[in-house]
């Protein structure tokens, strides 16, 4: 654990990634606000310069002077407020998460920012868990809204809810090869699929890598959905359009971000940890990850690398 008291010392070690977990019913702005308040309030509260010295001269001119030093009321904390301001840190995220969304949530503090948007840019995906109310729906798709229509739901089992949730996955593994301009039972469409995750060119088009039901008790069912350049709106959406395939009517409950990258909820820093201590570890940790997800990532494209050599090196036998 990382133990500092020098506020200047610290102030300068706030250039990292942090890792924290997002309650749900807060946006992502209130997040950044609670945050940057907690850091400057522990800052305040360590060890800073003493206040600038004021030199002054007292006495009479004609008798004698006097010189005196003493601390200088235009630099006194009482005077100018706290030294240290949220306004005084850049903080910002790469991939933000709804009102309603809990879980991972990665931003960046400082030198950190460049961090969290270079790996928004290479568009990594996330995982989710997704909460769904059977027999009834609501004008928002969320159970905060009005239920508008109802329906039985005794119908559907696991088995059921699974073909569907299969069929929502082959859809989207068609589009994914579609947007690329290959046939999916073409040798060009194996060839990009060993290369690893295929990701569309347009960032605002959500696309599913897997969904599964990893809950189910009716009315209540939970499904894990790896995905990317999704939404709140989006996920809301699924779980409505899962229970109209489903012959009956659904509604989201619940929405959690259990992975990004990788960032799993292990490395999350709850609310009550949103401490100046606490977010040091947590982005010495975060650093560490984001250094050997790197290191990993360089070897898996120097390994692809190879076997494409070695295949252009291999000899043509003619039949």
């Amino acid at each position: 654990m990382l133990s500092v008291s020098d506020a200047p010392t610290v102030w300068n070690l706030l250039k990292g990634v942090i890792c924290i977990y997002k309650p749900a019913g807060i946006t992502a702005a209130s997040v950044r606000s609670i945050l940057l308040g907690n850091i400057c309030r522990d800052l305040c509260e360590l060890e800073s310069r003493p206040p600038t010295r004021h030199v002054f001269i007292e006495g009479n001119p004609s008798t004698s002077l006097s010189v005196h030093v003493a601390p200088s009321f235009a630099d006194h904390p009482l005077v100018v407020g706290p030294k240290y301001q949220p306004e005084d840190l850049r903080c910002t995220w790469g991939a933000p998460l709804g009102r309603n969304i809990s879980g991972v949530f990665v931003l960046g503090l400082s030198d950190g920012n460049r961090t969290v948007k270079k790996l928004h840019m290479q568009r990594p995906t996330r995982v989710f868990r997704l909460k769904g109310l059977l027999g009834q729906a609501t004008d928002t798709y969320f159970s905060d809204g009005k239920v508008v229509e109802k329906a039985t739901f005794w119908h559907v089992n696991r088995s059921k809810l699974d073909a569907v949730l299969a069929s929502i996955q082959a859809a989207h593994q068609k589009q994914m090869f579609h947007q690329c301009g290959v046939d999916i039972q073409s040798q060009a469409a194996y060839e990009l699929a060993v290369q690893g995750l295929i990701k569309p060119e347009n960032s605002k088009i959500p696309l599913l890598y897997g969904i599964k039901c990893v809950h189910f008790q009716p009315p209540d069912f939970t499904i894990e959905v790896q995905c990317i350049n999704e939404h709140e709106m989006y996920l809301r959406t699924l779980i409505h359009d899962t229970g109209i395939q489903l012959h009956s009517v659904a509604t989201c409950t619940g929405l959690q971000c259990i992975r990004y990258d990788c960032f799993t909820l292990e490395h999350a820093l709850l609310r009550k940890h949103w401490t100046l201590q606490f977010l040091l570890d947590n982005m010495a940790e975060s650093n560490r990850l984001l250094r050997e997800s790197e290191a990993d990532k360089r070897q898996k494209s120097a390994t692809l690398l190879e076997s494409d050599i070695s295949k252009l090196k291999a000899p043509v036998v003619n039949s």
